[in-house]
């Protein structure tokens, strides 16, 4: 137990992800049979945003702003007065998610998007990075570089899947 909670910690962008994944999990308990594929998905879109992108953001908001020089350890940087503003972004992503988790079409498109781009740009950053810098820092390196790829392959599935049920419901005759 000692080492769970700050192996969670290190690696929260997993963390949250499993989380969201037990979340949604234990919502569909509650839902009556049949579960349809668009109750399934709405669960697992829903959960994401509050957690892959509501809590995780949070976090990285927390720790780039009131606990930055650990953050910037574990990255491999150098302690910088630009981790707040990315701590700020952070927050801004994380209240969108929030927002998202039962919100519209569109802002769940706005808490995906958003986001992913932010992710798929710190990977690049990450990659540059090692390549550069031979920086192969946990933070840099680790999980938190392939869940910058991951989440935002998961969140655009999700989004891609919760749209066409959507767009299915729309076009079924109501009786």
């Amino acid at each position: 137990m000692n080492t769970l909670i700050p192996l969670a910690l290190e690696n929260f962008t997993l963390s949250f992800l499993i989380l969201g994944l037990l979340a949604s999990g234990i919502s569909l308990l509650t839902k009556p049979r049949p579960r349809t594929a668009a109750v399934i998905i709405e669960a697992l879109l829903a959960y994401f945003l509050l957690f892959s992108v509501g809590f995780s953001f949070f976090y990285n908001f927390v720790m780039h702003s009131f606990f930055g020089e650990t953050a910037a350890r574990f990255i491999g940087w150098q302690q910088s007065p630009f981790q707040f503003e990315v701590g700020t972004a952070s927050l801004g992503y994380a209240v969108v998610g929030f927002l998202a988790f039962r919100g519209s079409l569109g802002m769940r498109a706005a808490a995906v998007v958003g986001p992913s781009m932010f992710l798929l740009g710190a990977a690049g950053g990450h990659i540059y990075q090692m390549i550069t810098e031979h920086n192969f820092a946990p933070g840099n390196a680790g999980i938190i570089f392939y869940t910058d790829l991951l989440i935002p392959i998961v969140g655009f599935v999700l989004l891609g899947l919760h749209a066409r049920c959507q767009r299915s419901a729309q076009t079924i005759p109501q009786a």
